[in-house]
């Protein structure tokens, strides 16, 4: 019997493309033959190629909803791109496609229609992005995360499944943590991490009081390309990186508390975890504001303290940090009572009804 074939897509960031590396395993567990389209030179490429998926590079615009000089000129990227997909799955010929969304996805979906493919999506967002908006007219089904979002979603495609988490963040080590960080005194881990592309903003308010931090804690911190200090490269208790893979489920695992940015995705991945956290999220100067609206849902459930970029200070910053350490066990209970689970078995479940359907 012929292995079912599915097209995975998305990229841009770590958060277009992580969801669908937590899809792989359960995915090739159950016969699926695995292939991807991302950008040519975007992050999903070398992540995928690390998971010996056989990946697909087409041509990539970015869908701006501010004025840029690129507009004009990127849709023409982005048609190329829906040529390029559409000759991919004509040639390669999948039972279904499912996308992570990102400007990538876009192409790949209208070429998935235009070959009468199905195409299931997941949206990790309270309000669906752009490229998801812009891809909903050709999606078989979009699966949310947040029970909020699916009046967002027209036409009944909207399904409730939760947000794939990868399966290897269970199986980290506190101690490996303390090992690959060569910590010597043991202290509580504050573990700090600003996305994918980093923060600048946190990491300038974090690294402004840690002194007075390594007081208390030991501080790993992943602070995103180009942003190392080197002036504080062999400060006790202080570890930074600029991006982790394989040490990531040791650090989480390791963590006391967490200071996070508030990408869907990352806060689920607290959430499984029970990491008590504060969150940081992306100021609507610099966003859509997707990121207010997660942390705030997360705030109202007790799962997260949430502080604003407009409103941080040294001061109010070390006194949550403090705050959060000293009531973690409340947050803990919060988290453990939560009705969400992984969303893994519901999204590899659809996928395979409606792969199902077509053969």
């Amino acid at each position: 019997m012929a292995k079912k074939k599915i097209i995975l897509t998305g990229g841009g960031t770590a958060g277009h493309v992580t969801p669908n590396v937590a899809l792989i395993p359960k995915l090739k567990m159950i016969g699926y033959e695995i292939q991807y389209i991302g950008s040519k030179d975007g992050i999903e490429k070398s992540i995928i190629e690390k998971e010996g998926i056989k990946y697909h590079s087409i041509s990539s615009g970015k869908l701006r909803r501010y004025f840029d000089f690129k507009n004009f000129s990127d849709p023409f990227k982005v048609l190329k791109g829906v040529a390029e997909a559409f000759n991919i799955i004509r040639k390669e010929k999948p039972d279904i496609v499912f996308s992570k969304g990102g400007f990538v996805a876009v192409p790949v979906v209208i070429g998935a229609y235009f070959n009468r493919i199905p195409v299931i999506a997941h949206e990790s967002d309270i309000t669906p992005g752009l490229a998801n908006k812009i891809s909903t007219p050709y999606l078989t089904k979009i699966c949310v995360t947040f029970p909020e979002s699916l009046k967002y979603i027209k036409g009944e495609k909207g399904v409730l499944t939760g947000t794939p988490i990868r399966d290897e963040l269970f199986k980290g080590s506190r101690k490996k943590a303390v090992e690959i960080c060569g910590f010597k005194e043991d202290k509580p881990i504050l573990f700090i991490i600003g996305g994918s592309l980093g923060s600048k903003f946190i990491n300038d308010t974090v690294r402004s009081i840690l002194n007075v931090l390594l007081n208390k804690f030991n501080v790993i911190h992943i602070c995103g390309k180009g942003n190392l200090d080197k002036s504080l490269g062999n400060k006790e208790g202080y570890k930074q990186y600029e991006y982790v893979k394989e040490e990531l489920p040791h650090f989480l695992n390791s963590a006391d508390i967490v200071i996070s940015r508030a990408g869907a995705n990352v806060i689920f991945e607290l959430l499984a975890l029970k990491k008590p956290n504060i969150l940081i999220p992306l100021s609507k100067k610099s966003s859509r504001g997707d990121q207010i609206l997660n942390a705030k849902s997360f705030e109202k459930s007790e799962y997260s303290i949430v502080l604003e970029e407009e409103n941080i200070n040294k001061e109010n910053l070390l006194n949550k940090i403090n705050y959060l350490y000293e009531n973690k066990d409340k947050y803990i209970e919060n988290m453990k009572k939560s009705p969400v689970q992984d969303g893994v078995e519901n999204i590899v479940g659809l996928i395979d009804k409606y792969c199902t359907k077509r053969s």
